[in-house]
């Protein structure tokens, strides 16, 4: 166990390194200045001038870069321009948001998967099982910022039960600001699990051990739970892992459609404000979070099937 973190630790170097220098020229190389977007109508060019000296903008592309990966390895991520503040403490206010919305939702989308796909699949062909299998073929056709649009509309405009926007000021608020965020990516992500678990399961129940655990007396719910859905979830880890990993780039398009300030907020702003040192940390931590994700899916598969063995 020990040798496969560190491999995968040593793997994660050279795709930080790549992300660096592929975020570092986009935003460098798209047309558009700083301080001129900091200034705004004040811009002159004594003062666009001065402020690049100050940030370190009038250097050349490689020097910036250089400049920037030192930083890094002192743990420094910059200061924004436009906050006037560390981007590390932006981050810390910013990830809770975002890692709250992310579990909940994941804990809503398998509340929501795991007993339609049993369902589906333990009446596989029959009216509940085509009702179900719908689901997918209209769920994955919603993108992400329409189903917000829907369940504000009905749940914080028309019914009044939640909150349209915002995160509140205590924890029970925060956590009440974040159902809705939470139910849309539950929805997204669900429709998704739902397939992927009714194929497997399905596939599972036809199985010999199945017919030979039945055989031996062992009750249907017991057969269903310990023999099947067991076997079923390595598929759905793996589903379960490539979603959150989609679902982290969605977040900044949820997270502005009920004004959460999480890190996509905080993305989306960097860019339009030109804020390059926000922007490159933001894209890092995603990048982080996904290597996590995966690695996590990895050893959920050693843990879940004994067969699995992580390479050394």
């Amino acid at each position: 166990m020990a040798r496969y973190l560190a491999r995968r630790l040593l793997q994660l170097i050279p795709v930080l390194i790549g992300i660096t220098v592929v975020v570092f020229l986009l935003l460098h190389l798209v047309p558009g200045d700083p301080a001129r977007t900091l200034l705004g109508v004040r811009a002159t060019p004594a003062r666009v001038a001065a402020l690049d000296r100050e940030w370190g903008l009038d250097k050349p592309l490689p020097v910036q870069y250089a400049d920037y990966v030192g930083r890094l390895l002192q743990g420094n991520l910059g200061t924004s321009i436009f906050y006037e503040a560390p981007v590390s403490q932006l981050l810390a206010t910013a990830l809770p948001v975002t890692l709250g919305m992310l579990a909940m939702g994941t804990a809503f989308g398998i509340a929501i998967a795991v007993p339609l796909a049993i369902l589906a699949a333990t009446r596989a062909g029959r009216l509940s099982d085509q009702l179900i299998r719908i689901i997918p073929l209209v769920g994955l056709g919603m993108p992400p910022f329409w189903v917000g649009f829907i369940l504000l509309i009905v749940f914080g405009l028309t019914l009044s039960l939640l909150p349209v926007g915002g995160y509140g000021q205590t924890f029970p608020q925060h956590l009440v600001s974040l159902v809705l965020p939470a139910l849309t990516v539950a929805f997204v992500m669900a429709p998704i699990l739902i397939r992927s678990m009714r194929a497997s399961l399905v596939e599972v129940l036809r199985s010999d051990f199945i017919t030979a655990a039945r055989a031996k007396g062992l009750s249907r719910w017991r057969v269903l739970v310990r023999h099947g859905l067991r076997n079923t979830l390595i598929p759905a880890v793996s589903v379960l892992a490539v979603n959150l990993g989609y679902l982290l780039g969605g977040t900044v398009i949820v997270e502005n459609v009920f004004g959460l300030p999480g890190v996509g907020h905080l993305l989306l702003s960097g860019i339009f404000d030109r804020d390059f040192d926000v922007v490159q940390s933001v894209t890092l931590v995603y990048a982080l979070l996904v290597v996590v994700i995966n690695l996590a899916a990895d050893l959920a598969y050693a843990r879940l099937d004994p067969r699995v063995a992580l390479a050394s």
